[in-house]
């Protein structure tokens, strides 16, 4: 299922962080994400007459000619996403937390509108145009009934991936229901015909997609099976997968070893209680405890770590 093409993006809502608020993008980097698209939809990157995206003949993406330091800090954030497109090996995921300093992504009472700055949702935008698909958990679509597209950046809008193994979902959320991009409800095949039901008509380009022994049954804590999921959306195409949210969602795909990537980017803020962020299995010893090697990024007021899982094997 391909994904669907650019086309006009509607404003952001009046209570998200406005794109007038950014501050940090260099006059370099609008032309050098136009040759990130380029590369990333297999296309002619466009010539420039200061720098270039090229393919190294020992394979990746690299910048040739001048370039700002902090256009090029960009690149090197999402240059792993164009690598591995051009790999077209097995499936590779990458996942974005965003959470407090005290490590949650929103209060007790549910309320996340917004942990992260104006930046940070900028960033998160361009994962999704950079991935075939952007996945979020049934948590997330039933709290806070996201859109997932990229109406902040140039780019398309990726194949949106409902999951909810039980089919707990009642089929209403507007990434069903818009027309925006395809989207797959992702269940357990023994649950397939409740979500179809619901489902019904009236949603254009979405689907239910069963997926067999998908869901661990009631009262196993283990979660989805991360691993049988990424070859059933192999299988459509979908191959770069970008795991939104939440925090449960990303925390498993994490337990289940899948994650090549990961960005954690903290705000300033300290929430005090509420949902948590990352969760990772413990270890009992510090030198036991995984230490990928990571990169700092500063995004407006929000410091972003990119985590390369894939280095610890």
């Amino acid at each position: 299922m391909p994904s669907s093409p650019r086309s006009a993006r509607p404003a952001p809502a009046p209570n998200e962080p406005g794109s007038a608020a950014l501050s940090d993008v260099p006059a370099d980097w609008p032309a050098l994400w136009e040759q990130v698209l380029a590369a990333r939809e297999g296309r002619a990157v466009p010539a420039s007459r200061r720098a270039t995206l090229a393919w190294r003949a020992d394979g990746g993406w690299c910048i040739r000619g001048p370039v700002s330091a902090r256009a090029a800090a960009l690149f090197d954030l999402y240059k792993p996403l164009l690598d591995a497109r051009a790999a077209r090996g097995a499936p590779w995921v990458v996942a974005q937390m965003g959470q407090s300093l005290d490590g949650f992504v929103a209060t007790a009472t549910g309320d996340s509108y917004y942990v992260n700055g104006a930046h940070s949702l900028v960033h998160l935008h361009r994962l999704r145009a950079l991935c075939d698909a952007v996945l979020v958990g049934a948590g997330t679509v039933a709290i806070d009934n996201p859109q997932l597209t990229t109406r902040r950046v140039p780019g398309p809008n990726p194949v949106r991936l409902l999951l909810d193994p039980e089919a707990r979902l009642d089929g209403t959320s507007r990434a069903l229901r818009d027309g925006q991009s395809p989207t797959l409800w992702l269940c357990d095949a023994r649950h397939a015909a409740r979500a179809r039901e619901r489902l019904g008509r009236g949603a254009p380009g979405a689907e239910v997609l069963p997926v067999a022994g998908l869901s661990a049954g009631p009262g196993e804590a283990r979660g989805p099976d991360a691993r049988r999921l990424l070859a059933a959306l192999a299988e459509r195409g979908l191959r770069v997968l970008f795991v939104e949210g939440g925090g449960v969602t990303v925390s498993r795909f994490f337990a289940a070893g899948v994650l090549q990537r990961l960005h954690l980017s903290v705000a300033p803020v300290l929430v005090g209680d509420g949902r948590r962020g990352l969760r990772v299995p413990a270890r009992e010893v510090m030198a036991e405890c995984p230490r990928p090697p990571a990169r700092l990024v500063v995004l407006g007021d929000d410091m972003l770590w990119d985590l390369d899982l894939a280095a610890l094997g």
